[in-house]
C-alpha cells in the first residue's frame, strides 16, 4: 500500500518543517508551520486581505468575504481551494459557492468505483435467499425509514425532497449509542459530519493533529471522502448507503482509513 504525502513544508527556508496541519497566510498565501504562522514571523510582504480589526481590547477579527454576510471569526478561516476568508457557517466550498469547486463528475466516478470495489470484495459472500428475502428487507427498509422520520433532529428548514435520514451510530466514548439524524442530500459529506457533531454534541477539532471525526461506511467500516456528497453515494442503485439506512460516526487517526470492527457500533443498538 502507498504511503500517504499529508502535510506540507514551511515556505521560510531556513525552516522547511513539515507540517502535517500547516497554516496558509492570508496575505501572501504563502504555506508555513506553527511557529511562522504570522505574517511576522515569516515577514509576509503583502498587505492582509479584508479584515476588520476590533476596538474592544484590541482584537482582530476576520470578516467573512462572502457577500452579505457579516460573521466574523477572531482566527482566519481559509478555503484551500480559493484562499479567500470565510466565516464557521460558510467555510464548505458548497457554502460559499467557492470559484475552484470541482464539477462533480470526477467525485461522481471516484464514488461508483469505490462501490465497485465494496461489491467486488461481497462476491464471495453466501447469496441471499431469493426473492422472498428482498422483498422482506425492502419491507423492513421502508419500515426503518418511518419510524425514523417520527424521532429524527435536522434542520426544520429542508424541503422534504432533500432530506436523507439515517441512524447515527456514534463513537464509542458518546453518551448516546445512536441517534436518528436527517441531512441534506445535497450536502458534502464533511458537512454531515459537522452538523452531526453538533446534533450529538460531540468535539469535533479538524484542526488538530490526532484523532479527527470521520463518517463511515456501515458495512466494511471504510472512511468515507469528505469532499464527496450524500448524492453521489445515494444515486449509485448498488450502494451500501440509503434513505432510512445506517452510517457511523467515529474519531479516526489521520493515516486510519478504515474501523477495524464494524459490528461493535451495530451491536450497540
Amino acid at each position: 500500500m502507498a504511503e500517504l504525502d499529508i502535510g506540507k513544508h514551511c515556505n521560510v527556508k531556513s525552516c522547511n518543517q513539515k507540517d502535517f496541519l500547516p497554516f496558509v497566510c492570508d496575505a501572501c498565501s504563502g504555506v508555513f508551520c506553527l511557529e511562522h504562522r504570522s505574517r511576522e514571523s515569516h515577514s509576509c510582504p503583502e498587505i492582509p486581505v479584508k479584515k476588520d480589526v476590533t476596538t474592544a481590547g484590541g482584537s482582530t477579527s476576520y470578516q467573512c468575504t462572502l457577500e452579505d454576510c457579516k460573521g466574523k471569526e477572531q482566527l482566519p478561516v481559509i478555503c484551500p481551494h480559493c484562499q479567500k476568508h470565510f466565516c464557521l457557517a460558510h467555510r464548505h466550498q458548497d457554502d460559499h459557492k467557492c470559484e475552484k469547486l470541482e464539477t462533480p463528475k470526477p467525485r461522481m466516478a471516484a464514488t461508483q468505483q469505490l462501490v465497485k470495489d465494496i461489491v467486488e470484495s461481497k462476491k464471495g459472500k453466501p447469496a441471499s435467499k431469493g426473492r422472498k428475502g428482498a422483498k422482506n428487507s425492502a419491507t423492513a427498509a421502508k419500515v426503518a425509514l418511518m419510524k425514523l422520520k417520527l424521532h429524527a433532529a435536522g434542520d426544520k428548514g429542508l424541503p422534504q425532497t432533500e432530506r436523507t435520514y439515517f441512524q447515527v451510530f456514534l463513537p464509542k466514548d458518546a453518551k448516546d449509542s445512536s441517534l436518528p439524524m436527517f441531512f441534506c442530500s445535497k450536502w458534502s459529506v464533511g458537512k454531515v459530519v459537522d452538523y452531526a457533531a453538533s446534533l450529538a454534541n460531540l468535539k469535533n477539532n479538524n484542526n488538530v493533529l490526532t484523532a479527527k471525526l470521520r463518517l463511515c461506511h456501515p458495512e466494511t467500516g471504510m472512511a468515507l471522502k469528505m469532499d464527496d456528497t450524500l448524492l453521489s453515494w445515494l444515486a449509485h442503485p448498488e450502494s451500501p448507503l440509503y434513505n432510512g439506512g445506517n452510517v457511523i460516526l467515529e474519531y479516526l487517526d489521520n493515516d486510519c482509513t478504515e474501523l477495524e470492527d464494524v459490528s461493535a457500533y451495530l451491536l450497540q443498538s
